[in-house]
């Protein structure tokens, strides 16, 4: 059997089993959450009575979607929400069972966000109701997730991935297996360092947002619902990085799950970075600077997070990889083979262009990046077909890749992007950015971040390197420069915000130049050394970087997000000046909170108004109930990013708790003098 037959085989193969697993969903799992309420006719709807289960105390938000008509909702015998359409209403309830009954037409559907999520509602998992009343209701461990979706889905991913690999065996055949067996070894430490205390930040801003919204689009896959409707939620972004973390969404009314994906994201980021290495420098510069990569704080920091950056470092490495050996061989073939092999592999570097870009917008940074490197590496009688190619080939490919993975451009595709991009332009708050409070930074914004949140010891190698650039104009250190400079690009548009978010790309850049750097001094220190003494003291010099790394890892843990470099003074000689954003994402709140919760007595009036991400408050439930409006009012208070939001603490509190990050304040708590501090445990 030729080679181009297999591949068709294991692709029908893949097909078939993809399609039993969506066929033995829909007869193992229950789709409609509503069947599992008793149900009875009441004239042309239907009633459904039963029993919710609501995790924790709180607010809740709770509503339908009635497209078909009128529909009511109850919780309690109390009326929440009524009306056709999209509905819903707020209130406080405690843990537990709760009587509802919800009267609607048939396609109606119950919606919700428990407390500590905001946004565009989710669907209601159907282990979160029960036919029977409250007082005999049992619900499990598993009460709030569809376990049943994240097995299924997850199946599905593996056999996509599965039949990658397989199509790429011949690719991986070529791999040097010392290359294959060091990139492990990053892998191995940068998932290691990333799974550890994976939540001890605690929820950050948009997490449950994107957790939201992932839940909500593989449930839609898996009931094979694309009408456009369905894919609202969070319509400001596209879904490939919701769809992944949805994954992990449907395992755990939790964010564990989801997080230990862009763990698994950025760790094979990381591993990627070996082989770039190798391809540009050398091995030993691969894997110095995939382990630095491994130990960078904000490459850490965003592996533990439910966002846009584990997809956007992981899918830029890979696309950057392919393009670097796009060419391969590819002399060695007749020119009809040579070009078809060349358009297959411009064709898969295209889908990894689209995931990329409708995983996040600014990724259309990658594009250029991508035509750069292809047109360098290939050889000089052949950039010009490389060129014909690749604008041929790249944009159609993202393009056909984006629109298959986004039900809601299959309608009217111009009007929601614009809608889309509407969203994304509007101002974002206020931040210190070098002595002053603004949302409209100068351009050179993205350029001091890189420079302040890299550890000084990354920056230093990365001078070194621009040395090594300059001295030996190498064609690697031409590729690096043009990757560590496409993400900053995104200084040319509105959004200028949130640090090194937008150019995490450019942070993972960073470490494989400092690794650069650091192989060149070693050569330049080492001239009279025998190659085995130099290549054994370039791995000391990488062990002493990763060590460095470390410490600083350490240092900072968990609130990894805060941490800048000693250039900067560290995070506190940052929030002393004023110069950055400290706390700005809401690491420390959780803290802050558990240490209220401990201690507060039981209706103790709460004031969180000085905290801008309320929605992570996750207070007790007894504390919602008598919510203090104004200060002057509360037993306790929670002050959030301390060191250049105002909010006055009336007289008579005292500081009874604060959360640092390596001597910079992220929260304050405190509490009226007299008040009890005791420990309430089990509250």
């Amino acid at each position: 059997m030729s080679e181009r037959r297999r591949s068709l085989v294991a692709v029908a193969a893949a097909a078939a089993a993809i399609a039993a697993l969506l066929a033995a969903r829909a007869a193992l799992v229950t789709g409609d959450p509503l069947d599992r309420l008793a149900r009875a006719p009441e004239g042309d709807r239907v009633a459904h009575t039963g029993s919710w289960h609501f995790p924790r105390g709180g607010p809740y938000v709770l509503g339908f979607e009635s497209p078909g008509g009128e529909a009511s909702l109850e919780i309690d015998g109390r009326p929440v929400a009524r009306g056709a359409g999209l509905k819903s209403g707020r209130v406080v309830y405690q843990p537990g069972a709760h009587a509802v009954r919800f009267v609607a037409p048939p396609g109606a559907r119950l919606l919700w966000h428990p407390p500590g999520r905001r946004g565009p509602l989710e669907y209601v998992p159907p282990s979160s109701l029960a036919p029977e009343p409250p007082e005999q209701a049992a619900f499990g461990s598993g009460a709030g997730a569809s376990r049943g979706d994240g097995v299924i889905a997850g199946l599905i991913g593996l056999v996509a991935f599965g039949l990658c690999l397989y199509l790429a065996r011949a690719r991986l055949r070529q791999v040097d297996r010392r290359t294959a067996a060091l990139a492990a070894g990053v892998f191995a430490l940068a998932l290691a360092v990333r799974l550890v205390d994976l939540g001890g930040a605690g929820q950050t801003w948009d997490e449950d947002v994107n957790w939201s919204a992932g839940r909500n689009y593989v449930s839609n896959w898996l009931a094979l619902d694309v009408r456009p409707s369905s894919w609202q939620w969070n319509l400001e972004h596209p879904p490939v990085m919701k769809v992944i973390a949805g994954v992990g969404a449907q395992l755990a009314d939790g964010y564990g799950p989801a997080r230990a994906l862009s763990a698994l994201m950025l760790a094979i980021a990381c591993a990627l970075m070996v082989p770039i290495g190798r391809r540009l420098f050398s091995l030993p510069v691969g894997v110095i600077g995939g382990a630095a990569a491994a130990l960078t704080p904000h490459l850490v920091a965003h592996g533990k997070i439910v966002g846009h950056e584990a997809p956007t470092v992981l899918l830029w490495t890979l696309a950057l990889l392919l393009a670097l050996g796009a060419h391969d061989r590819l002399g060695d073939l007749a020119p009809d083979r040579a070009r078809r092999r060349l358009a297959i592999r411009l064709a898969v570097i295209g889908a990894v262009l689209g995931l990329a870009v409708f995983s996040r917008f600014v990724n259309l940074l990658l594009a250029p990046l991508l035509g750069a490197v292809l047109l360098i590496q290939a050889p000089p009688a052949t950039r010009g077909r490389t060129a014909a190619l690749g604008a041929a080939i790249l944009p159609l490919v993202a393009l056909a890749v984006g629109f298959a993975v986004w039900p809601r451009l299959w309608e009217t595709p111009i009007a929601h992007l614009q809608e889309s991009w509407a969203v994304l332009k509007k101002p974002h708050s206020p931040e210190p950015f070098l002595g002053e409070v603004t949302n409209q930074p100068g351009r050179h914004y993205f350029l001091v971040y890189l420079a302040a949140t890299a550890p000084l010891g990354v920056l230093l190698g990365a001078a070194a390197w621009l040395g090594r650039a300059v001295h030996r104009r190498e064609r690697g250190s031409l590729l690096l420069a043009l990757w560590l400079a496409a993400p900053l690009l995104v200084l040319f548009s509105p959004v200028r915000q949130d640090g090194v978010r937008y150019i995490m790309p450019s942070v993972a850049a960073l470490s494989l130049a400092a690794a650069a750097g650091l192989d060149w001094l070693v050569a330049l220190a080492g001239r009279a050394l025998s190659p085995g003494r130099r290549a054994r003291a370039t791995a000391a010099a990488g062990a002493a970087l990763v060590l460095y790394l470390g410490v600083a890892c350490a240092r900072i843990h968990p609130y990894y997000l805060d941490y800048y470099g000693e250039q900067v003074g560290g995070p506190a000689g940052a929030a002393a000046r004023g110069w950055f954003e400290v706390a700005w994402w809401g690491e420390g709140i959780a803290e802050a909170i558990d240490h209220v919760n401990r201690n507060a007595a039981p209706g103790a009036r709460v004031h969180k108004g000085c905290v801008e991400p309320s929605h992570l408050t996750w207070l007790r439930g007894d504390l919602w109930e008598r919510e203090a409006r104004h200060p002057a009012a509360a037993d306790w208070m929670i002050v959030y990013q301390p060191s250049w939001r105002r909010c006055p603490v009336p007289d008579g509190m005292v500081l009874s708790y604060e959360v640092r990050a390596q001597g910079a304040p992220l929260a304050r708590v405190y509490r009226r003098a007299g008040t009890s501090s005791d420990t309430l445990n089990g509250r």
